[in-house]
């Protein structure tokens, strides 16, 4: 079981340079401090921003940049793409009739990043 993540939550990719925002659009009209996020905020560029450089030989950006410096790996600036909704989201809390995206979930970029959660977006506060 996971932590529920909101707007400004922080994701990694495996293959990118450096740690992005996780947007969430209030379409949701789910709202706790910041709007709940769910499995189909996914959207390249509107959920999900670029993390800096892209290392994936996969990406053709990277893979022609690669090949014009005869072979060396040359990392390009990452934009992602993402077509698949995040898994696996939360199987008992729904947001806006989807399941609620959780701290574990992961979402696969086209270029064969895996993009995680590194920080939920809110945090917990335990009074003894």
């Amino acid at each position: 079981m996971g932590q529920a993540v909101t707007a400004g939550a922080m994701l990694q990719c495996s293959f990118g340079t450096t740690p992005s925002s996780l947007i969430v659009l209030p379409a949701n009209r789910v709202m706790s401090a910041a709007p709940t996020a769910n499995i189909m905020d996914n959207k390249p560029m509107v959920n999900i921003l670029p993390f800096g450089m892209c290392n994936s030989i996969a990406n053709p950006a990277v893979a022609a940049a690669t090949a014009a410096a005869f072979g060396a790996h040359t990392p390009m600036p990452c934009v992602p793409v993402t077509a698949a909704p995040w898994v696996p989201g939360s199987p008992t809390v729904l947001v806006a009739n989807m399941p609620a995206l959780n701290n574990t979930s992961k979402c696969m970029c086209n270029w064969g990043g895996v993009i995680s959660i590194t920080n939920p977006g809110q945090m917990t506060v335990q009074v003894p």
